[in-house]
């Protein structure tokens, strides 16, 4: 009997052990399936307002939903110039709608931080972004790099011009699409720009006007035109004119010689923001690597360091950037874009 109740005790202590192993490998199994797994703690809707491209802005909506599947995103996508008339709308009717905002430049976000409409908010993935592509404040930070080129078609010119005076050359005439600054804010922020140059000025675009361009209201618009062979020469964002060169389209991508303008497309948070979790949980993939190699595969020069552009474009360290103060380039926006108005359209 002392035997048989010795063995039974032993054969019940090795399954206790046994038992603690499986729950011991159970427990490990589960802390491993959980890594990665998506965050369900912050939820809510959240007014996404943008100039992004619609296929674009919707790619980062669904990269961002798969971390953070319960965030209802709302998308309202039009050119710059209208988001912002769309945000002053409902600023001036006492009920701002937008909870984050990614358009165009910084020129418009400095308007925006003027009149006291973005929150500040010091996301844990600046550390990888350039000092100068980040508000000091916090209140916008930039997502990409966009150089203003020249999209030439390949097809109709012979010899591949390497400067923007060929836009204001005899062969251009009737030759040439470019985006309103009316409604692009790439093309607002080039105005400014371009006018505040020594090499350009605005005799640059009275030049231009005397060949009579096409003025489209996007970026998309002009390199269509571009592409399909109805002008030669397009003032257009360098990821469009690589988009339809991989799309086997007769283009040619030209960096001037001059320079060029480059935007960076900055992300911020409205100060009235009915979600500031989730707002910031945006913001932070926007510019977390996982976020910006989404903005590499889909075509653009990504801001954070250690990530590689598409290719085809040049990087930011590459690029020689015309630039101009960003204080006068906010200052003078309307103006600039009265004086085109005037010049283009009367």
């Amino acid at each position: 009997m002392n035997k048989w109740f010795t063995l039974s005790l032993m054969s019940v202590f090795v399954l206790m052990l046994s038992a603690c192993g499986n729950g011991g490998t159970d427990e490990e199994d589960t802390s491993a399936e959980n890594v990665g797994n998506p965050d369900d703690s912050i939820s809510g809707t959240l007014d996404f307002y943008t100039s992004q491209p619609d296929i674009d802005a919707e790619q980062l909506i669904d990269a961002f939903n798969e971390q953070y599947p319960e965030v209802d995103i709302n998308l309202f996508r039009s050119g710059t110039e209208e988001v912002i008339s769309k945000v002053n709308a409902e600023n001036e009717a006492g009920d701002v709608i937008a909870d984050v905002l990614l358009v165009a430049d910084d020129a418009t976000f400095e308007g925006l931080k003027q009149e006291d409409l973005l929150h500040e908010y010091e996301s844990p993935e600046a550390e990888s972004i350039p000092e100068e592509f980040a508000d000091p404040d916090g209140t916008y930070y930039g997502t990409k790099i966009m150089a203003t080129v020249m999209a030439v078609n390949s097809e109709n010119v012979d010899e591949i011009p390497d400067s923007w005076q060929v836009l204001t050359e005899d062969n251009a005439h009737e030759n040439i699409v470019m985006p309103s600054p009316l409604y692009s804010g790439a093309a607002a922020y080039n105005l400014g720009v371009f006018t505040r140059s020594d090499d350009f000025g605005w005799e640059f675009y009275e030049g231009i006007k005397d060949n009579n361009p096409m003025i489209t209201e996007g970026n998309g618009a002009v390199i269509e035109n571009v592409a399909s062979g109805a002008q030669d020469y397009g003032m257009v964002v360098d990821y469009l004119v690589a988009r339809a060169m991989q799309d086997g389209s007769p283009v040619e991508l030209v960096y001037p010689s001059e320079g060029v303008p480059v935007i960076t497309e900055p992300i911020g948070i409205m100060k009235d923001s009915d979600n500031l979790e989730a707002s910031e949980a945006f913001v932070d993939f926007v510019l977390s690597e996982e976020g910006q190699q989404l903005q590499s595969d889909i075509g653009y020069t990504p801001i954070r360091e250690g990530i590689d552009a598409p290719e085809g474009l040049q990087s930011f360290e590459e690029i020689d950037a015309l630039t101009a103060p960003v204080e006068e380039l906010y200052e003078n926006r309307e103006s600039d874009k009265d004086q085109f108005d005037e010049l283009f359209n009367n």
